[in-house]
């Protein structure tokens, strides 16, 4: 097979990974704000500090109320 027709679905597979790879999940990102504000883990206060910010996070990423995801262009 000719290396140019290859070389574009590599690339393509290689992003696509690297970009999964680098993202992080909401109970990660909820996790390392409280551990970057001084909370250890199993502590009182990072249980407090965990649940409170993984509220939050889920807002963040929940869509408003009412509103209806839209079918995907692909």
């Amino acid at each position: 097979m000719n290396s140019t027709k290859l070389r574009l679905p590599l690339i393509s597979v290689l992003l696509a990974s690297i970009s999964l790879v680098a993202c992080g999940s909401i109970e990660q990102a909820a996790q390392d704000d409280c551990t970057s504000i001084g909370w250890n883990i199993g502590s009182k206060g990072y249980e407090d500090c965990y649940k409170a910010r993984l509220y939050e996070r889920k807002l963040d990423y929940s869509l408003p109320p009412g509103d209806k995801p839209s079918p995907s262009l692909l």
